[in-house]
């Protein structure tokens, strides 16, 4: 009994036990889940914020790259925008330019006019106050011509019963004797007109020359003062543009040129007298845009290059023109204008070529006849380097070319063949004709310069056949490429005393009717033949 008793508290006792064990490990148990269930919450926690951080930085990223490209197409577009409108402004100024142009031309015309009008007035007063005068001087000589008619019958009475003679027979015989004396007069007028004519013929030729470059100076000047700088896409206009224009104005203030970008597809013009100046720019330019870096330090920094690569260039080609032609002794200075003759255009033909060509030409000429053909060759490579002197020449170019000579040492047979080969100094050695004959030769042979064979032929053609339509010509012929008209004429129908007119009248009807280059010398032959036979 007791030891049941024993036992049942015993276990009771063990039950109470084991409950407050199971509590307190159920409780251990509990706080251990809480713990890890509160460490997975904040290990997710922090994963939330990681991914929400990550996922923040990728969409700012995004975003910013959204922005950039979107600044970056709105400063492209914001840059074609700006060049176009560069382009715009360009054109309108040079549109207010031409306009203000035209203004003050028209400005000068209206004074002009109003000048001439006034000018009219003033003659048309002046011409009624001399036909005034002229009518009282008509009815005063129509008074002396009656009171002269009659008193020359009263002479002519008194002659017929003096002299025997009538009235018409000594009409006819004095008519005889006054045409006689009349041809005798006018042979020596038409001489005396002549030789005054030669006298002025230089100082008139120089004025009408003058007047003439005036009139075309436009036309030329577009012609030889322009370089057309090819572009491989229009794109890179606005580089060459840059910002406002700064890099095409720093290219100008370098180059001493001016850049005109206008519509015109893929190619810019480059503008200037100076041909140096003009292929500098053309090189600089060509040098920028295959380098891509366009601003100005670097086309300062490239145009200086660029000089000096030119002026190496000038001296080379003028050294190897000298070593071509066999010339010793040449000074720096001459051989560097030798070299600038190669950008240099005359007429259309590169001055350098022609320059050699006169040099080889004057060589085999003075050879022929005798002459120190090295001298002759000396003088026709340097014959026009008075065309190339980079400063503004007050006086003709043969007379600098002969100055720049004679101050780097050349001799004095030289120096007169550089300054006569124009007739501008007398010539005094025989080397100077053959340089002024080879010079003729070489610009006005065929092709020269820029002119078509076809149109040179019949130019040539229609100057025969003016001369030809004169009567007592029966041959003509034009040498001297055109430059000379020689006319043969029949000794029986044309005589001495009309050679001169004859050759007037024809060169007056060619300075009418043709055009031409230079100018045509009219030569007219008269010669009288006398044959017989001894049998």
């Amino acid at each position: 009994m007791e030891t049941t008793l024993v036992i049942v508290i015993t276990a009771i006792a063990g039950i109470g036990i084991g409950a407050v064990l199971g509590r307190f490990m159920l409780a251990k148990v509990l706080k251990g889940l809480e713990t890890e269930a509160r460490d997975k919450a904040t290990h997710i926690l922090e994963e939330a914020k990681k991914d929400s951080e990550r996922i923040k930085r990728d969409k700012l990223i995004e975003s910013k790259e959204k922005f950039l490209k979107m600044k970056q197409d709105f400063d492209s577009e914001t840059a074609k925008r700006r060049n176009q409108l560069n382009v715009n402004e360009n054109k309108l100024k040079q549109f207010e330019n031409r306009l203000k142009q035209q203004e003050a031309k028209q400005k000068q015309k209206e004074a002009s006019i109003a000048k001439q009008q006034e000018s009219f007035k003033k003659k048309d007063k002046e011409m009624e106050d001399r036909f005034d005068e002229l009518a009282i001087q008509k009815e005063l000589t129509f008074k002396a011509k009656e009171e002269a008619e009659q008193l020359r019958l009263k002479q002519v009475e008194q002659l017929e019963k003096v002299a025997n003679l009538k009235a018409e027979e000594a009409r006819e015989q004095l008519v005889e004797a006054l045409k006689d004396e009349a041809r005798t007069k006018a042979s020596m007028h038409i001489k005396n007109i002549m030789e005054e004519a030669k006298m002025t013929a230089t100082k008139e030729a120089r004025k009408t020359v003058i007047t003439t470059i005036q009139r075309t100076a436009a036309e030329q000047a577009i012609e030889n003062c322009v370089s057309v700088f090819n572009l491989e896409s229009d794109e890179l206009k606005g580089k060459i543009i840059g910002r406002e224009g700064r890099n095409i104005r720093a290219l100008e203030a370098s180059t001493g040129v001016e850049i005109i970008v206008d519509d015109t597809p893929e190619a810019i013009i480059i503008s200037g007298f100076d041909p140096v100046r003009r292929e500098i720019a053309r090189v600089s330019l060509h040098r920028l845009v295959a380098d891509g870096r366009i601003h100005p330090a670097r086309i300062e920094e490239v145009v200086a290059k660029t000089k000096k690569n030119i002026d190496d260039e000038i001296i080379e080609i003028g050294e190897r023109t000298v070593i071509d032609l066999g010339i010793h002794g040449l000074h720096p200075e001459l051989i560097k204008l030798v070299g600038r003759m190669r950008f240099r255009s005359s007429y259309g033909q590169n001055l350098l070529q022609h320059s050699r060509e006169v040099a080889n030409l004057a060589s085999t000429l003075a050879s022929e006849l005798g002459l120190n053909s090295k001298v002759a060759k000396r003088a026709g490579l340097l014959h026009d380097i008075g065309k190339v002197w980079p400063e503004e020449p007050e006086v003709p170019h043969a007379i600098l070319g002969m100055n720049l000579a004679k101050k780097y040492g050349e001799t004095p047979e030289v120096c007169n063949a550089i300054g006569a080969h124009h007739d501008e100094i007398e010539m005094t050695t025989l080397i100077s004709p053959i340089i002024q004959a080879c010079d003729a030769i070489s610009g006005s042979r065929p092709g020269a310069r820029r002119e078509m064979m076809e149109s040179y032929i019949q130019r040539l053609k229609e100057l025969e056949g003016l001369a030809m339509g004169f009567k007592g010509v029966h041959k003509c012929y034009a040498i001297q490429a055109g430059r000379e008209l020689r006319v043969m004429v029949d000794a029986e129908k044309v005589p001495d005393t009309d050679a001169g007119q004859l050759s007037f009248d024809i060169a007056n009807k060619i300075e009418t009717e043709m055009q031409y280059p230079g100018q045509i010398k009219v030569t007219v032959i008269r010669e009288t033949r006398s044959v017989h036979f001894a049998k």
